[in-house]
């Protein structure tokens, strides 16, 4: 399945109890010898919620977080129950989501995480305005960026032109930089508008998707913050459109559309 085109493999392991190494994760992830895809979803049992969604990323490790992830699990999971809202359980925390009339779904992903230690930073800062800057090779100045975590950490660096800057050059190194001890994701956005974003992003342990859910709401949350915008945004990513609304109860809230490349069963050997 994917979500603007971040697409996952979703393997169901409620019944059978499945959950793939991170060695498995990455064969099946690669795009050469695999099935390939931004990110390997296992649907699991959970004691808290629907169901447990686990994210492995395309290098094996394992994330907190993942809006359009979460989009196209709650539309299996609606399907099969006809309902049309379910709670998802991650590491991030628990997720709802519910099914919008036009067939787009929307996830509340809760509450962003502001404080240094919650992206969390090497060094106590102001993740309003972060002590970090680099010049990419295109020339443009990356400087100052909002941090925030969305069950993941993210950076936003905010630029005239998100098109112009060579992020497969700059994403590595923001994502590795001693300041996150966890790694970290990387945007960069251009505000078109008080209600509008253009965003590219480059993801920890994936490299530039075609879009990210969690990035989104790290997005209009910086933003806000910054006073760019006020409060909800139209946000382009590579692979189409999301709508972002920060809440006035403090809740971020994601509306995209999902879409089933194909279905089908894999066999593993030893």
């Amino acid at each position: 399945m994917h979500g603007l085109g971040n697409d996952f493999v979703i393997f169901d392991g409620r019944d059978d109890g499945f959950a793939p190494s991170a060695a498995l994760a990455r064969a099946v992830a690669d795009r050469h010898r695999g099935v390939g895809c931004d990110q390997v979803i296992t649907m699991e049992r959970s004691r808290h919620a629907d169901l447990f969604m686990r994210i492995h990323n395309p290098d094996g490790s394992e994330s907190g977080a993942c809006g359009n992830a979460t989009r196209c699990v709650a539309a299996i999971a609606l399907a099969e129950t006809g309902g049309d809202s379910i709670t998802i359980e991650t590491l991030g925390g628990l997720l709802s989501a519910r099914m919008e009339a036009d067939g787009q779904v929307t996830v509340d992903m809760g509450e962003p995480r502001l404080g240094w230690d919650e992206i969390p930073l090497a060094a106590e800062m102001d993740t309003l305005d972060l002590d970090l800057s680099l010049t990419a090779p295109d020339g443009t100045e990356l400087r100052a960026p909002v941090a925030v975590n969305m069950g993941n950490p993210h950076v936003v660096f905010f630029v005239a032109d998100a098109e112009a800057v060579d992020l497969a050059a700059v994403g590595p190194e923001i994502e590795h930089n001693p300041l996150f001890p966890e790694r970290v994701n990387v945007s960069v956005a251009e505000v078109r508008g008080r209600d509008a974003m253009r965003v590219r992003v480059w993801e920890r342990g994936a490299g530039i998707t075609f879009a990210c859910g969690s990035a989104a709401c790290a997005n209009v949350v910086a933003a806000t913050r910054r006073g760019l915008i006020d409060g909800a945004a139209a946000i382009t990513m590579d692979g189409g459109t999301l709508h972002l609304e920060w809440r006035a109860d403090g809740h971020v809230m994601m509306t995209g559309p999902v879409a089933t490349s194909f279905r089908g069963a894999l066999e593993f050997r030893s």
